[in-house]
C-alpha cells in the first residue's frame, strides 16, 4: 500500500551517484521535495527522463528539489547497477540527486509500484501528490502535467487540483 495523501516523508539515507550519502534531512531548505521512483531500463522512464530534467531546471530557483531513485534488483536486473546509474546521470545530464534505494527500503516504505512513480512533499514534508508526471507517455500528447500542476499548488499553498493518479511504467523489480 502506498503511502497516504498527508503523511509524512520517511527518513532515508541512500548513496547517491555523485559519491556522497543522501538522507531527507539533506533536502530540509527545499520548500518542495519530489522524490521520484526511477531506474535506468524502464522505457517509461527512458520516455519521461528529459522532463524531468526540464522540471527541476524549470523549479529549482522556486525552492523545489527533484530526488529520483532506483530500488531495482540488480541481480536481475543489471543495467541498474550502481556503475550504471552513475552512467545514466552523465549520459543524460541529470540535474538532481539520483539515488541508490539498494535495499529496497525507501521504496518499500513509500509503497511504491512502478517506474517513474512520483511523490511530492510539501515544506512540512507531507505527502501533497501521488502518481504520474503526467497523462501521457509522449510529450506532444501531453493534456494535464499533473507534477507541474502539483508543484505550482503546493509553492502557492494550495492543494493540487489533483491529488493522486495512477502511476504508469513498469513493475518496481523485487528481490525474491
Amino acid at each position: 500500500m502506498s503511502l497516504a495523501l498527508d503523511q509524512k516523508a520517511p527518513s532515508f539515507t541512500l548513496a547517491g551517484v555523485d559519491g556522497e550519502t543522501h538522507s531527507l534531512d539533506d533536502y530540509a531548505d527545499s520548500d518542495v521535495l519530489v522524490l521520484i521512483q526511477s531506474c535506468n531500463h524502464c522505457p517509461y522512464v527512458l520516455a519521461w527522463q528529459e522532463r524531468m530534467v526540464s522540471i527541476q531546471r524549470d523549479y529549482a530557483d522556486r525552492g523545489v528539489r527533484l530526488v529520483a531513485f532506483n530500488s531495482n534488483d540488480v541481480s536481475r536486473y543489471p543495467d541498474d547497477s550502481f556503475d550504471a546509474m552513475r552512467r545514466r546521470s552523465q549520459e543524460a545530464a541529470f540535474n538532481f540527486d539520483y539515488l541508490h534505494d539498494e535495499d529496497q527500503s525507501l521504496a518499500r516504505t513509500l509503497g511504491a509500484e512502478r517506474t517513474p512513480e512520483v511523490f511530492v512533499f510539501d515544506r512540512d514534508r507531507r505527502l501533497r501528490y501521488h502518481g504520474a508526471i503526467d497523462d501521457s507517455r509522449d510529450e506532444e500528447h501531453v493534456a494535464v502535467p499533473y507534477l507541474r500542476e502539483a508543484l505550482d499548488a503546493v509553492l502557492r499553498g494550495d492543494d493540487p487540483p489533483i491529488g493522486e493518479t495512477h502511476p504508469v511504467g513498469c513493475t518496481v523489480k523485487w528481490r525474491d
